[in-house]
């Protein structure tokens, strides 16, 4: 990773296990379809991907917003992944942006979106290929991708309907329009809303909860919930029958079932 994508996602640790990632493009609203930020996501992604000792991750923006999305001045130059032919901007797209989803989707470390302000476009699907999302009050969502002719690029037709049901997502994916925090609540899009002031401290007190837990039953668990979209049933109870004799060889399995006999706190090593 360059060093000039490092300083595109601000990373800090702001508790045990519980790593902050920052969108640091504040003036320019936090798109994330410019090579050096994807490349700083993936850098990230790939960096924590068999690092046991970060247990969850919590995806913020600097500034006011999350994230806009797209960079709609290179839309209108036509120029990075929005130029060329055809051909130039279909690979444009597999090799840019889309690159983000499958990156998200093949890390089994959970992602806690903090949604400081608008969530827009690609913006916005980035918080919904997060686990699970938390939103100030004054942030805001919209699948705008329609009202500029295009379409969701990066998966968000995929992700939308598996979070919202499928008419509540075309209502957004159709109309492009503005959804508050407190309806993408009521949606089921967010988890929490809270005050700006208390945003990074609910979602640490989420994390917390998570982090709380032995680090392989919390990544075999994300990767159950993952494969269960393309399981059926039987294959699912074979997975699970595979994570969770494995489950059983753990220290920290034993270590949680002698502290519930014993009446005590865990002590978990992982």
């Amino acid at each position: 990773m360059s060093e000039q994508s490092q300083n595109l996602i601000l990373v800090t640790q702001p508790a045990p296990a519980i790593e902050l990632w920052s969108l640091n493009l504040p003036e320019q609203r936090n798109p994330i379809t410019d090579e050096p930020m994807i490349e700083a996501l993936i850098g990230n992604i790939d960096r924590i991907r068999d690092d046991k000792s970060v247990k969850c991750v919590i995806l913020t923006g600097e500034g006011k917003a999350f994230s806009a999305g797209g960079n709609i001045k290179k839309m209108a130059d036509k120029s990075g992944m929005f130029g060329g032919e055809f051909d130039e901007i279909r690979e444009g797209y597999r090799n840019g942006v889309q690159r983000i989803p499958l990156a998200m989707r093949s890390v089994d470390v959970p992602f806690i979106a903090a949604v400081n302000g608008p969530a827009v476009g690609a913006g916005m699907d980035l918080t919904t290929m997060c686990d699970m999302r938390v939103a100030a009050e004054q942030a805001w969502f919209a699948e705008s991708f329609v009202q500029l002719g295009l379409i969701a690029g990066d998966g968000g037709a995929w992700f939308l309907p598996r979070l919202i049901g499928s008419a509540r997502a075309a209502e957004m994916a159709l109309t492009g329009d503005r959804v508050d925090a407190v309806t993408a609540e009521r949606w089921g899009l967010v988890n929490y809303v809270v005050s700006a002031e208390n945003l990074i401290e609910r979602s640490l007190e989420l994390a917390g909860r998570i982090v709380a837990n032995p680090v392989y039953s919390v990544r075999a668990t994300k990767q159950l919930l993952l494969d269960s979209e393309r399981h059926t049933l039987e294959s699912m109870l074979e997975e699970c029958a595979s994570l969770q004799a494995n489950a059983h060889f753990q220290p920290d399995h034993h270590e949680a079932v002698a502290a519930m006999l014993e009446k005590r706190a865990p002590r978990f090593t992982s």
